[in-house]
């Protein structure tokens, strides 16, 4: 044989000798496993979170001024633990010890039992527990051993009165909250003091809190603590991410981001009670995408009756439902979500219309004070306002700029159908809404965080293709290798010649 003439080829092996290639959608996180550099990112987050918790964890506390602490019942030892007062240093060592897990848990991070969705949900669940409760538990604690009206904020207290109300069968729209116990609370000293509040004459929110707080309040002291609800919501919003259709480490992540975050931890025991709203919310956001419609829309209308702010999400949400639901079964869940909402509002509204308006609706935009540092601090600060007690235009200015500016969002997601861009335009429209109001709470500031962490979730595909090849059986590889053999034995002979 010539050495210039073409060495025999080897019939190429493809695929095709194996059957067909096969397209399977299969889950990013396999089997709910990660991959050792996802697990490491993923303990990277949790201790960045609490790294960031440490130096603020128990700031800003009420000064109270409570006289003798006497801790007894349950909640006794944690008061003992901390002498008897709001001890930030003990909050923090409890942080720093969920630190100290998370490093012993990265000692076996690369075996596959500790990157599996069951021994990671239970870090978590020990990490931002640690965060969370013991500050919860503290003023829990703290407020058994003086009196009611110490170691709460006035919401929380007005939610348990208002639940206390609803219990006894009284409107707790219009009613009068001064001689309960709260006029106490504003003197710091727990005595009643000369000034009148505003706050005591009106409840600002929704009946849900209302109605969550009278079934809560049937527990014995001191787990009646409004609080203590709030923060197992709080806890809670870490299942309700995990309840997404998205890459696992994607929510275990984020789960954590929405739980862990400052504003979430102080609002929890410092009682903020906006943690049983963004609960359902998340859970209306994740059954939407699901393709549960109906069990969606009633998620949202609970999160609508626990706060007002979750008013802002409903169009965002109906738009994904009438874009991906068949048209039946989108008008069943507008009727779920009119007819679960209608159920907590009406029975209030019927009793006292002009009540529960001037709660809810007057009271937040025109008869409290200019609170915060949003537009209208703003104006006080520049001399446009007055005082903090002068009329501020809420109304014009939400229609001038706000509603303006919803819509051009809502149309945004209409054109691009894609459901993260809803989740981010509500977060864009709460957070200006919440900018030009008269009353800016830090607090305020989990509503646009929430809605953030949900357009990142729902913008990451939850599947992705893999290509499968079928394991060939043993004939077909034996008879594969023989060929090759052949073929590799007759190149060696042309060589030679």
């Amino acid at each position: 044989m010539s050495a210039s003439a073409p060495l025999p080829q080897a019939e190429p092996v493809t695929p095709e000798r194996f059957g067909p290639l096969e397209i399977e959608a299969k889950p990013a996180a396999r089997a709910g496993i990660l991959t050792v550099g996802e697990t490491w990112t993923y303990l990277g987050v949790l201790v960045a979170l609490v790294i960031v918790n440490v130096p603020t964890l128990g700031t800003d506390q009420w000064p109270f001024r409570p006289g003798p602490v006497e801790p007894e019942g349950p909640l006794g030892p944690v008061v003992r633990m901390a002498r008897n007062h709001w001890d930030t240093a003990l909050l923090r060592s409890f942080a720093l010890f969920a630190g100290v897990i998370i490093a012993l848990y990265a000692l076996v991070a690369a075996r596959a039992f500790a990157r599996r969705l069951g021994p990671l949900v239970a870090l978590s669940a020990i990490v931002l527990g640690l965060l969370v409760l013991p500050a919860v538990v503290l003023q829990a604690g703290l407020r058994d051993a003086t009196a009611p009206w110490f170691f709460t904020n006035d919401s929380t207290y007005q939610i348990e009165l208002a639940g206390d109300a609803v219990a006894d069968g009284e409107n707790p729209y219009g009613h009068e909250y001064g001689s309960a116990g709260l006029e106490r609370f504003y003197t710091m000293n727990g005595t009643v003091g000369s000034r009148f509040h505003v706050a005591a004459e009106h409840f600002a929110y929704f009946p849900g809190t209302a109605l969550t707080a009278s079934v809560w309040r049937v527990l014995p002291s001191p787990w009646d603590d409004y609080r203590l609800f709030v923060a197992l919501t709080t806890l809670g919003a870490f299942l309700a991410m995990l309840a997404f259709r998205a890459p696992l480490g994607l929510r275990l992540a984020l789960g954590a981001l929405v739980v862990a975050n400052p504003l979430a931890i102080r609002a929890a025991w410092f009682g903020n009670a906006d943690a049983p709203s963004i609960l359902f919310l998340l859970l209306a956001f994740a059954l939407v995408t699901r393709s549960r419609y109906t069990a969606g829309a009633v998620m949202l209308a609970a999160a609508v009756l626990l706060k007002q702010f979750a008013l802002v999400a409903v169009p965002f949400l109906a738009i994904i439902v009438f874009v991906r639901a068949a048209r039946r079964a989108a008008w069943q869940a507008a009727a779920a979500f009119a007819g679960v909402t209608a159920a907590g509002l009406l029975p209030f509204v019927i009793a006292d219309p002009s009540a529960f308006w001037d709660d809810t609706v007057t009271y937040g935009v025109e008869t409290y004070r200019i609170v915060g540092y949003g537009l209208a601090a703003m104006l006080v600060r520049v001399g446009l306002l007055e005082n903090r007690n002068d009329d501020y235009p809420f109304g014009l200015i939400a229609l001038v700029l706000w509603a303006p500016a919803t819509l051009l969002l809502l149309r945004a997601q209409l054109r691009s159908r894609e459901p993260w861009i809803g989740a981010a335009g509500f977060a864009l429209s709460i957070f200006l809404l919440i900018f030009i109001g008269r009353v800016f709470h830090s607090s305020y500031l989990l509503w646009p965080l929430a809605g953030a962490i949900l357009a990142a979730l729902l913008a990451f595909p939850a599947r992705i293709p893999v290509v499968a090849l079928p394991t060939p059986s043993r004939p077909e590889v034996a008879s594969t290798r023989r060929r090759l053999g052949r073929s590799a034995h007759g190149r060696r002979a042309s060589r030679r010649e």
